[in-house]
Parts: structure tokens; C-alpha cells; sequence
């Protein structure tokens, strides 16, 4: 009799820790209001859902609530058109940063007005009807990766579960699989859409659905990077050097620090794609072997098309990286230039300075976004005060990324991670499969000849690489601040998901 009370004791005891165990894991919370958008003349009404997901993993275990807002035409709960919408899944970059650029810069109902290229004065800021949202072509889903926004690890699960390349590729495949079943989604056409990190992601990403069965209609890189050497400067490795001087001289261009400049940018940065390939390359190939006198002779040609000193190319040995010239490149004028929009300019308080101090484009932009969006979060979309958004997972304790990638493994070592052999395999095992690559001419966070590089290296064949599509923009990294870029923005990404979603 002791032996049977004290099995059933210890039974309802079990079932006690089992129902404390999962009554601690925090639950996910939407809050669900109608918004709307006014797009050229006409109003599209939407169901915005906006909060956290739970994502469990591959054993069915919650490990994740993941913070995102989903904009749906009409009605969700009683349209039976919506699943024949095509779906975008966004997301910004960092690594770390939450979606709220993109959210409130070109894909939400609302936007943010900043001055371009100028520092944008303190609050009120203008938060407008956005006449170049997606939204009249597709739904949207906004995703914040663990660690920023609302989205944080539960159950046993740990933020360094999530901090990393292939964690990264990982947790945000999880959260799309599982909420394309949730909303009965999965037989929409569907599209990712990344800037920056995010588009080194999207490469990851579309490789790993495409491997458990969900092939998507079409990708979209903002901002592109894949080969992380073409942003690096490490010892011995000219490439990074390569990739970044077209950027310098269309700087130089737009500041009207190049003599006789052409009229057209384009026709002048085919010259200098030119002069790099066939004369700034070879010579940095050459090391020490270059002579002295061919020495010289590169070095007036990279002063001429940048608007510098040859003597400043010699004492760098014909390399300077993106940091030395932002403060090289306006110092007489005792300004810096901008990393992610060198179009961008600010004081520089050090004039002997041999790197820039700040990024002028983010200085001048992001009070106007960062306020904007918490009170567009929170006033508009109703999302629980009391959750605090994380803008970057910088800002938590502990936050490191790990850049190891299966894909070593995979390709062999690599010196440098390259997600581009991840979107060459899927493009390759799915032939349909189309990306549309948008690049800033004046960005010099992830410059568009490192994005040409990578795509003339994936090894392609030409009907695959005939599936990639690339523009290019007279703005920077966040091109959609540069009203007559933002309008090309919405006409390129629309016109792709029409296309590609018949």
C-alpha cells in the first residue's frame, strides 16, 4: 500500500514539474489590427499581425519566439484568395540588426521621410503613406533573427544557438517552413528578400528549403554580399582592394573630384572596370615585382579617378581600404565620408586621423528611423508596451557571431565564408529559381563590384546565370532614401515578383 501511494505521489509530482517546466516557457503574442496603404490611387486593406511566433525544432521542441509582422490583404481569417498571393519574407542584416530599416524604409504600409543626403532634424518625424510598398503585389512578412526585435531563444534553447551563420540559416528556415503551414501559406508563391547580412543569408536559406522541399519563386538581394573577402582586408589578399576602387571613383564622381568627369556615371564606371581589370589588377598582382616607374603610373591613375594625391597611393602601396579613405577622402575639406552612402558627408573632428570616426549616412538617418518605427510599433501596429524591441543584438550581453559554415565541409576550406556556392547549388538544382540582385553605386559597406565578382565566380552555366538579374542604383547601401532610387526600387522588385509569380 506505501509502495502504491508512493508512486501515485511521485506520478502527480512529475506531472507537476512537466506542467511548471512548460507553463515557464513564455507564450507567443499577437496583436492583430486593419491597416492600409494608398498605392498609386488605390487603397489595399490589410490584416497587420504583429508580435512573436513560437518555432520549435526539429523534435518538436519550442525554441524560439520569433518577432515579426505580417501584412496580409483583406481579412486573413476569411479570405480564400490569399493563398494564391505571392508571400515575401524580408529581413535586414548585421549580423544582428532587426528588419525596422526595411520595415519603415521601402516594404511596410507607412514609411519614413529623411532628408537625402543631409542629417534629418530631431522629432516630430514625417511617417507617411507608402506609395512604393510591395504590398499591392504580395504579402510581407517583416522577421526579426533571435536576439533583435521581440524575438527571443526559450525552453532549453540559448541565444548562441542562434548566433551564427549556420544557426542563423537554420532558425530562420525553421520559422519560414513553420509559418507557411500556420497560415496555410505553403502553396503561395513565395520570395526572400535580405539587405546586407541578410542577403549573405538569403544564399543559405533558399540552398536549405530547397533541400527539405520548398523551392522558392524568386530571391531578392538588397545591398549583396556573399563572399565575405570582398568586405575584409586581410594580409596578403588584393582582391578586397580590387572590389573596392570602383566604389572610390564613383565617390570622386559625385563629389566632382575627377577632372573632365563624364556626364554619365555609367559610361564612367565602365572606364573604370576597365582600368581596374586590365591595369590596376595586374600590378597589385605583381608585389614587389612592380617597378618603381609602373609604380608611380598606377598611382596617378588611381589619384586622378578619386580625386587624391598619387603621394598618398605610394605611401599605401597602391592599397588603401575603405576606413583610410573615408577620412582621406574629403580631409582637405575636414569632412569624412559615408560608409554605407558615400554620398553622405560629416565633420571630421581629426584631421590626422588615418580611419574614419563614424558613418555620416547613419548619423544622419537613424534617430529618425529607430523613434519612427517604436512609435509606429507600438501606437499603430498595438504591439504590448511592455515588450521591449531589441534594435541590434549588439547591445545584448554575450553577443559574438560564429562565421563557421558547413559549407567548408562542403566546397573544402575556405579562407573566407562564401554563401554564394549555397545559391549556386540551389540555382543549379532548380533551374527556375530567379534572383534579382539590387546594388548601390555609392555603397562602400558592400560594394557592387565585389557582387560582380562573386557572380563571375560561382561557376555557373550561362543559362543558370542568366537567371540572375542585376541593377544598379545612384544611391548607397540603403538606396530606397534617394526618393528617385526608391521609385525604381518598387518598380524593379515588383516587376520581378509579377513575373515570377505567374
Amino acid at each position: 500500500m506505501k509502495k502504491t501511494v508512493l508512486l501515485i505521489l511521485l506520478f502527480f509530482g512529475m506531472i507537476s514539474i512537466a506542467q511548471t517546466t512548460t507553463d515557464t516557457i513564455p507564450k507567443a503574442e499577437i496583436a492583430t489590427t486593419m491597416q492600409s496603404v494608398n498605392i498609386n490611387g488605390t487603397t489595399i486593406y490589410l490584416t497587420a499581425q504583429a508580435g512573436t511566433f513560437e518555432v520549435r525544432d526539429e523534435n518538436n521542441k519550442p525554441i524560439a519566439l520569433m518577432g515579426h509582422t505580417y501584412y496580409s490583404k483583406g481579412n486573413d481569417k476569411r479570405s480564400s484568395g490569399t493563398r494564391q498571393r505571392p508571400i515575401v519574407f524580408a529581413y535586414n542584416g548585421g549580423p544582428g540588426s532587426s528588419s525596422f530599416w526595411l520595415h519603415m524604409g521601402v516594404l511596410g504600409p507607412k514609411r519614413i521621410v529623411v532628408n537625402d543626403p543631409i542629417s534629418t532634424p530631431a522629432a516630430p518625424y514625417r511617417i507617411s503613406n507608402n506609395n512604393y510598398s510591395i504590398l499591392d503585389v504580395a504579402d510581407l512578412v517583416m522577421i526579426d533573427p533571435v536576439g533583435t526585435g521581440l524575438s527571443v531563444p526559450i525552453g532549453k534553447a540559448k541565444f548562441k544557438d542562434f548566433w551564427g551563420v549556420d544557426q542563423d540559416i537554420r532558425s530562420l528556415s525553421l520559422f519560414i517552413t513553420q509559418f507557411l503551414i500556420e497560415h496555410n501559406r505553403m502553396n503561395s508563391p513565395k520570395y526572400l528578400l535580405g539587405e546586407s547580412y541578410g542577403t549573405f543569408r538569403n544564399a543559405g536559406v533558399m540552398n536549405k528549403l530547397l533541400g527539405q522541399g520548398i523551392a522558392m519563386n524568386g530571391v531578392i538581394m538588397v545591398s549583396a554580399v556573399f563572399d565575405l573577402r570582398t568586405l575584409l582586408f586581410p594580409p596578403n589578399d588584393d582582391l578586397p582592394y580590387i572590389v573596392h576602387f570602383p566604389t572610390y571613383a564613383a565617390t570622386a564622381w559625385y563629389h566632382n573630384m575627377v577632372e573632365n568627369k563624364p556626364e554619365d556615371i555609367y559610361t564612367f564606371l565602365d572606364e573604370i572596370r576597365n582600368f581596374t581589370e586590365n591595369e590596376y589588377t595586374p600590378a597589385l598582382f605583381k608585389g614587389d615585382q612592380l617597378t618603381e616607374s609602373d609604380k608611380q603610373d598606377i598611382a596617378s591613375k588611381l589619384a586622378a579617378y578619386t580625386g587624391t594625391s598619387s603621394a598618398y597611393w605610394t605611401k599605401a602601396n597602391l592599397r588603401v581600404t575603405a576606413s583610410e579613405f573615408f577620412a582621406e577622402f574629403l580631409r582637405d575639406k575636414g569632412e569624412i565620408v559615408g560608409r554605407l552612402d558615400s554620398r553622405f558627408s560629416g565633420i571630421n573632428q581629426d584631421l590626422l586621423a588615418q580611419e574614419g570616426s563614424h558613418d555620416p549616412q547613419s548619423s544622419a538617418i537613424s534617430p529618425a528611423y529607430i523613434t519612427g518605427f517604436l512609435d509606429y510599433l507600438h501606437r499603430t501596429l498595438k504591439v504590448n508596451k511592455k515588450l521591449t524591441y531589441s534594435i541590434t543584438a549588439g547591445r545584448r550581453k554575450g553577443f559574438k557571431w560564429d562565421w563557421s559554415h558547413e559549407g567548408n565541409n562542403r566546397w573544402g576550406t575556405q579562407a573566407a565564408i562564401n554563401t554564394g556556392m549555397d545559391m549556386a547549388q540551389a540555382m543549379s538544382r532548380d533551374p527556375n529559381m530567379k534572383v534579382l540582385i539590387l546594388n548601390g553605386i555609392y555603397d562602400i559597406a558592400t560594394v557592387f563590384y565585389g557582387v560582380e565578382h562573386s557572380i563571375n565566380h560561382m561557376g555557373l552555366t550561362k543559362e543558370i546565370k542568366d537567371n540572375i538579374i542585376m541593377k544598379y542604383y545612384e544611391a548607397g547601401h540603403m538606396m530606397y532614401t534617394h526618393q528617385p532610387s526608391l521609385e525604381k526600387f518598387k518598380k524593379d522588385v515588383a516587376g520581378f515578383i509579377k513575373e515570377t509569380s505567374k
